[in-house]
């Protein structure tokens, strides 16, 4: 069987446009690999000067897909919980305007930024929800693989989670708006993963992006 070769087209669109999510180089063997092999959260091996995804394969061996870099990309991913006087735990997702499902509010850090700053940023652009990055309950988690949709044996995502967990949490909880690559935001009963899962399907008819639904069920349980 031939290996299948595949990038959408909104990736050359990006590129044609100078997009800053888009390598400009189509050719990957042309990339210093050094410097972004040594940046790597997770390793991943060369074959033939090309880079392949340390979890392949994806079902498409070379490309793109509908990511735009090639090898690794780094994010992260804010997970903000509070849990009401009633014991009740919520959680923040946004739905996605790419209409992948909905997904912890995240995205890609930028050079010379930190995951944390990252997270931080993509939280308030997307919810409109401002946190302080020195708060004492603020835990940064291990930096992990994702199974995103959107990759292929080239192109791939990481992310480091961020949880900001504010505890018992008096009154109304904060409003969030979706802003930015969001539809919208909300706050979801979280009390395990099957919970956030059931009431998705019920309130939205939606579901979780494929992205996060291992990250979701680990940090919350109740997979």
């Amino acid at each position: 069987m031939t290996p299948r070769t595949y990038t959408d087209p909104s990736v050359l669109a990006g590129i044609a446009a100078g997009a800053s999510w888009a390598d400009p180089q189509m050719d990957p063997t042309r990339i210093d690999w050094t410097t972004r092999r040594a940046a790597a959260a997770i390793p991943f091996p060369l074959v033939d000067g090309r880079p392949v995804n340390p979890y392949a394969p994806t079902g498409i061996r070379y490309g793109r897909n509908l990511l735009g870099h090639w090898g690794e990309q780094q994010c992260a991913d804010a997970i903000v919980t509070a849990t009401t006087p009633g014991g009740w735990r919520w959680l923040v997702l946004i739905e996605r305007a790419d209409g992948h499902g909905w997904a912890l509010p995240g995205g890609y850090v930028d050079p010379g930024e930190s995951a944390l700053a990252a997270a931080v940023r993509e939280l308030a652009e997307e919810t409109g929800l401002a946190v302080d990055p020195a708060d004492p309950w603020v835990t940064t988690l291990p930096t992990r693989y994702v199974p995103d949709p959107r990759a292929s044996d080239e192109a791939w995502m990481v992310t480091t989670p961020i949880r900001f967990d504010v505890g018992v949490y008096a009154g109304a909880l904060p409003d969030v708006t979706g802003s930015d690559d969001a539809r919208r935001a909300v706050w979801v009963p979280a009390v395990d993963y099957g919970c956030v899962v059931r009431h998705l399907a019920d309130a939205y008819g939606g579901e979780v992006f494929a992205a996060h639904r291992d990250l979701l069920a680990d940090v919350l349980g109740g997979a």
